[in-house]
């Protein structure tokens, strides 16, 4: 009698998943082999994933004593040439600040899971949005950039982080999969067999021993100024490729509305019922979301101004945050105001919808 092995990577193929656990299994289907972190709510169900599912295709998990430490394992990870990644929420994103910096620096790709809860401070558990700017902008001294992917289901946390192994190798550089308490604690159906399974590439540049090879080295901090000046030269110019090649949205009921709901990961969801409601009634209201919040698609949405948006609300869980990157992408081109609260309140379709109301009748307000 044959027994057959069982092949310890397969899921079905469609399968109920937490949102945190599909980030995890789209990071084991790209050929994540390490994870290392420590626990923080409310990512937890993704490190929970991590340490049962990595182990059984042969990857390994380790929980750190710290953020610190934890960002700092992923540096040594990916310098080996693997593919590797942490997660926290924000207080612990925070933390790994100099760690990012430190990456992006050396050029190590990494991916790096942001489940943003409540802040400012420690604040609570709750779900917000309110890490928008530490993510985009950066956490850490310097001039540097981490690609930013903002999904808004299970299936998008699966699929992008897939995606973002492909990009940190790509630009050699941290890229951050920011999601929120909300996309991470609900559970939604998740087709995985949509992606083959993926290896790390080849790569050059990694250090494995010297052996009979030429030594390499992987340096964090160059010997001269004039080294560091060249360095921010190549970064900007990396920068600026990111800007060109990798701007994603999505634009629902938007062909030629008056105005536009621009709103990113679970706030997208709610205002879509919002944008439904009153598109049903007569209004003439579109929906932008940024799948990329950093490059932010500012060539689409000045696209739509062109077409004839002349009123932009931006919707997002925080006090106003994303509202600045809209603003900088239409330089005074259309009407701008902002709809959110911090802290972690949950908005709903109804204000939403009155917002909408309002803006369209009365134009800018308080």
């Amino acid at each position: 009698m044959t027994v057959k092995k069982k092949d310890n990577r397969a899921l079905p193929g469609k399968t109920l998943m937490r949102g945190n656990e599909a980030v995890g299994e789209g990071a084991i289907r790209a050929g994540c082999q390490f994870f290392f972190g420590y626990p923080i709510t409310p990512q937890n169900e993704l490190f929970e994933y991590m340490a049962r599912r990595l182990p059984e295709v042969g990857g390994t998990f380790l929980q750190s004593e710290s953020e610190l430490s934890g960002i700092n394992m992923v540096f040594g990870a990916a310098a080996g040439g693997r593919r590797c990644m942490t997660s926290s929420s924000g207080p612990g994103f925070t933390l790994m600040g100099e760690g990012l910096t430190t990456l992006a620096t050396a050029q190590m790709p990494a991916v790096v899971v942001c489940v943003s809860r409540a802040g400012p401070g420690l604040g609570r558990i709750s779900s917000a949005q309110s890490d928008y700017r530490l993510a985009t902008k950066g956490g850490g001294h310097g001039d540097y950039q981490c690609l930013v992917l903002g999904p808004a289901s299970a299936q998008e946390l699966y699929e992008l982080t897939y995606k973002a192994f492909d990009l940190a190798d790509r630009y050699r550089n941290p890229v951050i999969i920011l999601s929120d308490a909300i996309l991470g604690q609900m559970m939604e159906p998740v087709t995985t067999d949509g992606l083959k399974w993926a290896e790390a590439p080849e790569k050059t540049w990694v250090v494995r021993g010297k052996g009979n090879n030429p030594r390499k080295v992987i340096k964090v901090a160059p010997h001269t100024d004039q080294e560091l000046i060249e360095w921010n030269r190549n970064f900007k110019k990396k920068y600026e490729q990111m800007t060109e090649n990798e701007q994603r949205h999505e634009a629902l009921y938007a062909d030629g509305a008056n105005m536009l709901v621009v709103a990113f990961g679970s706030s997208f969801r709610i205002a879509l019922d919002s944008v439904v409601r009153a598109r049903d009634e007569g209004v003439s209201v579109g929906l932008f979301r940024p799948i990329s919040l950093y490059p932010y698609p500012e060539e689409a949405l000045k696209r739509l101004l062109q077409e004839g948006a002349s009123k932009l609300l931006v919707v997002e869980a925080n006090n106003g945050q994303m509202v600045e990157d809209v603003r900088l992408a239409v330089c005074g081109a259309a009407e701008v105001i902002h709809y959110g609260v911090g802290g972690g309140y949950v908005l709903t379709p109804d204000e939403i919808y009155d917002e909408i109301i309002r803006f369209d009748r009365n134009g800018r307000h308080q």
